[in-house]
């Protein structure tokens, strides 16, 4: 099975009768992906999505990174630290 890599970095695949799709060998090349690379797969707003992990915790992270909202310069681990440490102060004192 042969798939033209358009240049936008996408192919038309088939899904064979056991399920499986084969990744173009140009977009395993341009992807750095070898046998046994592991991809994790999710279905978003209808759309299967591959990424490797580090690609997903990049992407969480720029996810968080823009929905911010508290003070720049405290990171959101440490304010959502100290909020729970705060809770658990004001339950501890009733």
């Amino acid at each position: 099975m042969s798939a033209e890599v358009n240049d936008g970095g996408s192919a038309e695949v088939v899904v064979n009768q056991d399920g499986r799709i084969l990744i173009p060998a140009q977009i395993r090349r341009d992807l750095r992906m070898t046998a046994g690379s592991t991809l994790l797969l999710s279905v978003e707003d209808g759309r299967v999505v591959l990424e490797t992990r580090e690609q997903l915790i990049a992407r969480m992270r720029q996810e968080i990174a823009e929905s911010w909202t508290g003070d720049p310069d405290t990171s959101p681990a440490d304010e959502l630290i100290a909020e729970r440490r705060a809770e658990a102060a004001a339950e501890n004192a009733r």
